[in-house]
């Protein structure tokens, strides 16, 4: 066991180079991806559980505190911005294409549960960017309303919020028993066991970004110009956003909330919204999901020096 917790721990200091294997054997080993395809579900919650499980009850009702700049930033992010995104296009002319749909629904979702795991990654105190999930998930049957009714081609609001109530649901639970099980079990972790938890959490997050690649690597061979349009719209929405909001919220003074609340922006879970939308734009989302996953499981490695600003 003990060379099990040191491997883990090695495997933690080197999670960025981690991230990097994965999403190189998705790519490779197309074979691979398929077979993790159906398992994504299962997965995700586990990741969710030991990201709960690292946090702990005390580190998330210690930042309540934050609990109105917390609400505050979810709305700005996920229903100022999308209506934002919405109208642009709207007075554009531009409203029906499909990069359009892809960016408001993409702008309107909560967190990726991966987002506490990135600012692990990148040396940052994960409970802040777990509040913004925790909030974003719950606030989301309110914040979508709004868009989906500026913009009825986006899909079936229905369908949407029953998605949003089960995404919710499974969140909460999932949480609790986290929780529940941290303060019975291992109320300290201690700086080895968060250093051991976070190398299973990069071999979660590593095992993940291999199955969410099942979708690029046929449309790659296939039509490989497609997905580099794609690809650039997903990396310019991602780190765009990030980099906006980082900046934004230090130049208000709030440096604080800056680092999660920039995480939380350039990475949501837009593929809630595939259950909801028309068949003639699944498609597209789909792509610009495979594609969207480079920039995601990239950003350890890519925003971590901007991250670390302090001037």
């Amino acid at each position: 066991m003990a060379a099990v917790g040191r491997f883990l721990r090695q495997v933690a200091r080197r999670g960025r180079l981690v991230l990097i294997l994965g999403l190189v054997t998705g790519l490779l080993a197309p074979g691979l991806a398929q077979m993790l395809g159906p398992w994504l579900p299962h997965l995700i919650v586990i990741l969710l559980f030991l990201n709960a499980y690292r946090v702990g009850h005390a580190a998330l009702f210690r930042g309540m505190a934050l609990e109105g700049g917390t609400i505050a930033l979810v709305l700005v992010l996920q229903l100022v911005l999308p209506l934002a995104i919405l109208l642009a296009f709207a007075f554009a002319g531009f409203q029906a294409v499909p990069v359009a749909t892809v960016l408001v629904l993409m702008t309107a979702a909560p967190s990726v549960t991966a987002a506490p795991s990135l600012a692990i990654m990148m040396g940052h105190d994960p409970a802040q960017t777990f509040r913004l999930l925790i909030f974003g998930t719950a606030l989301l049957p309110v914040t979508i309303l709004p868009v989906f009714l500026l913009s009825p081609d986006l899909g079936d609001l229905t369908a949407t919020l029953i998605s949003a109530l089960k995404l919710l649901a499974a969140i909460w639970l999932t949480t609790l028993v986290a929780f529940g099980l941290r303060r019975s079990l291992t109320p300290d972790l201690g700086r080895e066991g968060t250093q051991t938890l976070d190398g299973v959490i990069a071999i979660m997050l590593a095992i993940i970004v291999v199955g969410l690649m099942s979708a690029l690597g046929p449309t790659l061979r296939d039509a490989p110009f497609v997905v580099v349009r794609w690809l650039s719209v997903a990396v310019a929405a991602n780190l765009g956003l990030q980099l906006a909001t980082f900046y934004t919220l230090r130049a208000l003074g709030l440096a604080e909330m800056a680092v999660p609340a920039a995480i939380v922006a350039g990475n949501r879970n837009a593929a809630l919204f595939l259950i909801a939308l028309p068949a003639a734009n699944t498609g597209p989302l789909l792509i610009f999901l495979a594609c969207y996953q480079i920039p995601m499981y990239l950003t350890p490695f890519l925003m971590a020096r901007v991250y670390r600003r302090t001037d």
